[in-house]
C-alpha cells in the first residue's frame, strides 16, 4: 500500500515539474526543484500520517493489554480467594465424617437386614395347636407366661481397708503422693498422656493403692483435700514439663465432693486461671455416674472450667448409647471403657458395630479409650476396632513422677519418700 502512494507521490512530483516547465515558464532546473519540493512535503506528510496512525495504534494495544492485565489480576485473586477458601474447608475431616456416616448407615442397614430376616423365619414357621374338642365353641385363647428378666444386682463397693483416721493422720504427715500411669496411642504406641495416681505411704514404707484407702460415701473433706493436692501436683509437673520444652497432657481424678463444694471449687477456677498457659494440657476425670448426677451449679462450675481451657474425661463408662455432640458441648474429650468387657461384649455399650463406634465419637472430637489392658491380645483386638487411646497394667504400671519435674516436698515426708522411689 505503502509503495502505490509513494508512486502516486512520484508521478504528482512529475506532474508538477511539467506543468512549472510548460505552463509557469520555469527554467529546468526550477522545475526539478518544484517537483523535488512537492515530493519531499508530500513525504513528510505521509510519515506523519503513518506515524500517528502507528501511534494510536499502539496507545489502543497498550489500552488493551492493561485491561486485560487487570483481568487477569483479577481472576487470580478471585482463583486465590477460591484457594484458600477449599484450603480452610478441611476436607480430611469432612471425609472421616463421611466416612463414618457411611460405616454407621452400613451397620443399620445390616441389622435391618438381620431383624427383617428373623421376623420373616418366624412368620414361615408352621404353628403347632392342639386339636379342638367338639365342645369348644369359641377359639381357644393362648395366654403366654411372661420370662422373668434378669436384673443386674448392684452391689455396693467395699469399705477401703485404711480407717479414715489413718488416712487422716497420712495426710496430716503429708505422705500421700501421686505417681503416674502413661496411656499410649496405637498404633506408634507413643505417650498420649498420664493419669495422676494417688497412693498413700504407709508406716512401713509400703505403698497403698487408691481402692485402699480413697473414701467412699462420706468424708468428702478428705476427698477434697485428696483432689486438692493432685490439682497441685498437676499444676506443678504441668508447668516444669513446659518450661523443659516437654508438654504433656495430665489426667487428674475430680469428684463431686470438689464440684459441689463453694470454696473448693472456687479455688479450682482460680487455679486454671492463674496458669491459662498450661490449662489445655489439664484433663480432669470424672466418672459417668458422678456426670450424670450434676447438679445446676456443679454444671457451672464443670462450664467454668472448660472456658479457662480443660477439659474431661468421664470414667467407668457403662453405656456409649449417649448424646455424643452434647457431651462435645460440655467439654468431654474421651469416654473410659474398661477393655476386658468391651471386647467380650461390645453389645452391651452400643448398638453400633464395634469397629464403628470409635470413628462416630471421633466425629464429635470425643475419643474412646480402654483402660484395664492385660495382655498383647486384647491389645491388637482393640487395635482392629479402632480404638486408638490405651491404659492398663500390660502397659505400664503407675510409678513415680521424674525428681525434676515431681513437686517439692516438706522434710518431713522425704525419708518415706525415698523409700517409697526405692520400692517402685
Amino acid at each position: 500500500m505503502q509503495v502505490l502512494v509513494y508512486t502516486f507521490i512520484a508521478l504528482a512530483a512529475l506532474g508538477v515539474g511539467c506543468t512549472a516547465y510548460f505552463g509557469l515558464t520555469f527554467t529546468p532546473a526550477e522545475a526539478i526543484m518544484a517537483a523535488l519540493s512537492f515530493s519531499a512535503v508530500a513525504v513528510v506528510l505521509m510519515e506523519r500520517s503513518l506515524r500517528q496512525r502507528a501511534e494510536n495504534r499502539l496507545e489502543k494495544a497498550i489500552e488493551d493489554l492493561g485491561l486485560l492485565l487487570a483481568a487477569e489480576g483479577q481472576v487470580g485473586t478471585t482463583l486465590g480467594q477460591r484457594v484458600n477458601a477449599l484450603a480452610d474447608l478441611n476436607a480430611g475431616r469432612r471425609l472421616e465424617g463421611v466416612e463414618a456416616d457411611v460405616s454407621v448407615l452400613g451397620t443399620v442397614i445390616r441389622q435391618i437386614a438381620e431383624a427383617v430376616s428373623d421376623i420373616e423365619e418366624r412368620a414361615n414357621k408352621p404353628q403347632f395347636s392342639a386339636a379342638p374338642t367338639p365342645l369348644a365353641a369359641v377359639p381357644a385363647i393362648v395366654t403366654q407366661t411372661p420370662q422373668p428378666v434378669a436384673v443386674p444386682v448392684q452391689r455396693e463397693p467395699e469399705p477401703p481397708l485404711i480407717p479414715i483416721e489413718t488416712l487422716r493422720q497420712a495426710l496430716a504427715e503429708n505422705r500421700l503422693i501421686y505417681h503416674v500411669q502413661p496411656i499410649i496411642t496405637l498404633p506408634q504406641r507413643r505417650p498420649h498422656g498420664y493419669d495422676l495416681v494417688p497412693r498413700l505411704m504407709l508406716d512401713n514404707g509400703e505403698l497403698a493403692d487408691r481402692a485402699a484407702f480413697m473414701p467412699r460415701q462420706s468424708n468428702e473433706d478428705v476427698l477434697r483435700h485428696i483432689e486438692g493436692l493432685g490439682l497441685i501436683e498437676a499444676i506443678a509437673i504441668g508447668r516444669r514439663s513446659r518450661s523443659a520444652d516437654q508438654p504433656i497432657n495430665l489426667f487428674i481424678p475430680l469428684s463431686r465432693a470438689t464440684l459441689g463444694e463453694w470454696v473448693a471449687s472456687e479455688q479450682l477456677i482460680v487455679s486454671l486461671e492463674a496458669n491459662r498457659a498450661i490449662a489445655s494440657s489439664m484433663v480432669f476425670v470424672v466418672t459417668e455416674a458422678e456426670w450424670q448426677m450434676l447438679a445446676a451449679g456443679e454444671r457451672a462450675i464443670v462450664d467454668g472450667l472448660v472456658k479457662k481451657g480443660a477439659g474431661f474425661s468421664l470414667s467407668e463408662v457403662k453405656s456409649l448409647r449417649v448424646d455424643v455432640a452434647e457431651l462435645a458441648g460440655q467439654g468431654v474429650r474421651s469416654l473410659r471403657v474398661d477393655a476386658t468387657r468391651f471386647i467380650d461384649a461390645p453389645e452391651a455399650f452400643t448398638d453400633f458395630h464395634a469397629s464403628d463406634i470409635a470413628n462416630y465419637l471421633n466425629r464429635f472430637g470425643v475419643s474412646l479409650m480402654a483402660t484395664g489392658v492385660v495382655s498383647e491380645r486384647q491389645i491388637l483386638e482393640l487395635l482392629d476396632i479402632g480404638i486408638a487411646q490405651i491404659q492398663g497394667p500390660h502397659i505400664a504400671a503407675p510409678g513415680p513422677v521424674r525428681p525434676d519435674l515431681m513437686l517439692e516436698r516438706p522434710k518431713t515426708a522425704a525419708p518415706v519418700l525415698r523409700r517409697a522411689e526405692g520400692i517402685a
